[in-house]
């Protein structure tokens, strides 16, 4: 997966002006040329039921055009055939071609959609706060520490990620998406909610956002009300699809002085930058960005999933782990892939994932052991694979929560039969006879009491 970096054009002086390709404009991009016919007919019909969305910047600076079909870059933004089940892209391929309107193309769309799991972990029905017991949207509250807000200007990305749980944010299913534009709703949450340490402005990605519309939901956490809110943390992947946000974009100087006044206000706050790949790390342009956000006093961690087909190598990941450290980031999350959207495409068995981890954390040094994975964020909480090991004669899997729904199961330890195959927590099944995990019956429980809450509800 090592591609000669002179393909790519990285010393180039890229375009400051955003320019953006969605499904309707795939026929536009002229770098697609190169591709042969089948693949581009198989982009636009996936392009149909998963969203699609590529900036000039990542066309001209981050994709091997040369070597297009496995370039890592192109595989994370542009849809591919074998994200779908061979039912569902024959289904959708056959209307395509016959030339169907674009009301059976999207009633077959979101058919497809609804079979691939689109909230994965609960999120619309476990994790959604109440104030005044009055559901709040766009919000989510799973964990005791950290509140997830969702900017309703932020519901969008620079590009889309082909293997992004979120997907379902961004195929125009009002009722697939988080969204709140209320920051009296958050703001009135979190003064009541003093065990609320984290706020993270999460989406889509809150870097799309004009810095006067950020100034809202970020600026009445100087108040002395929220002073138990001590971090901010702001999920995004500008650094990668656009580092103009901070460098050359017409606020961009607006938007660090914003960060750097929460900084001198007393908050921790942490770019939780999403990197997949070294490839990302190399423009001039990211570079500028990562020394501008820490000259604020932010920091910037990292983390992203691996990936088949992307970063499956432990030397991918060893790399990208010592240039971020080189750069002043801070590897945090290697996760597992969710289990949604095209994640058969993507995923990686268990144990793989543990070896590529442990292979790629022996080879940095320890100031790029902050890294914790390989990590599933599963409904009842973010379940680290720790081992592979042989107890009183059973070869099982070793793992632990690194945040529980209940927290008194975070970092108690748990055994799994092994199982070579398994991708996800769902299937595994528990080790030594027992029959359940220690955690099932009060996990069962919340599910059932969540239930019957939606039952009187309606």
């Amino acid at each position: 997966m090592n591609y000669p970096v002179s393909a790519r054009r990285h010393d180039a002086i890229p375009n400051s002006k955003f320019k953006v390709y969605t499904q309707k404009q795939i026929g536009q991009i002229s770098q697609l040329d190169v591709l042969p016919e089948q693949l581009k007919f198989d982009i636009q019909v996936v392009a149909n039921i998963l969203p699609f969305r590529v900036n000039q910047y990542v066309l001209d600076h981050l994709i091997d055009w040369d070597n297009a079909e496995t370039d890592p870059i192109f595989i994370l933004t542009f849809p591919q055939r074998e994200m779908l089940a061979p039912i569902w892209f024959n289904r959708m391929a056959d209307l395509v071609k016959s030339g169907a309107n674009q009301e059976s193309i999207q009633a077959l769309a979101k058919k497809i959609r609804q079979r691939l799991n689109p909230h994965p972990a609960g999120q619309m029905e476990l994790n959604v706060p109440k104030l005044d017991n009055r559901k709040l949207a766009g919000m989510q509250h799973k964990y005791r520490e950290t509140v997830l807000f969702f900017p309703s200007q932020g519901q969008v990305c620079h590009s889309y990620c082909t293997f992004c749980f979120r997907w379902a944010q961004f195929v125009g299913d009002k009722s697939l998406r988080f969204s709140s534009a209320e920051t009296d709703d958050l703001y009135a949450y979190l003064k009541q909610h003093k065990e609320v340490s984290d706020l993270l402005l999460t989406g889509g990605d809150p870097m799309v956002m004009k810095t006067h519309h950020l100034k809202k939901y970020l600026e009445f956490l100087t108040h002395p009300s929220v002073q138990h809110v001590q971090t901010v943390r702001i999920g995004s992947k500008a650094l990668t699809y656009w580092p103009h946000r901070f460098v050359t974009d017409e606020d961009a100087d607006d938007l660090l002085r914003l960060l750097e006044k929460l900084v001198k206000a007393g908050k921790h706050v942490a770019f939780m930058a999403h990197f997949n790949h070294w490839h990302e790390l190399e423009p001039n342009m990211t570079r500028r960005a990562i020394k501008r956000i820490r000259n604020t006093g932010v920091e910037i961690r990292c983390q992203g999933p691996l990936l088949a087909r992307i970063n499956d190598d432990p030397a991918v990941w060893s790399r990208m782990w010592r240039e971020q450290v080189r750069l002043g980031l801070i590897p945090y999350y290697m996760f597992v892939e969710r289990d949604t959207g095209a994640h058969r495409y993507f995923e990686v068995s268990l144990v793989k994932a543990l070896q590529i981890y442990q292979q790629a954390f022996q080879s940095v040094s320890g100031l790029a052991r902050t890294v914790r994975g390989p990590s599933m964020s599963a409904s009842p909480g973010k379940v680290q694979v720790q081992a592979v090991t042989e107890i009183c004669g059973e070869k099982v899997f070793m793992l632990r929560f690194l945040q529980g729904r209940n927290e008194n199961w975070t970092q108690q330890p748990f055994f799994a039969r092994f199982d070579e195959k398994a991708t996800w927590l769902n299937d595994l099944r528990p080790a030594f006879g027992e029959e359940q995990f220690f955690f099932e019956e009060e996990y069962m429980q919340i599910l059932a009491n969540s239930h019957a809450e939606k039952l009187l509800s309606n």
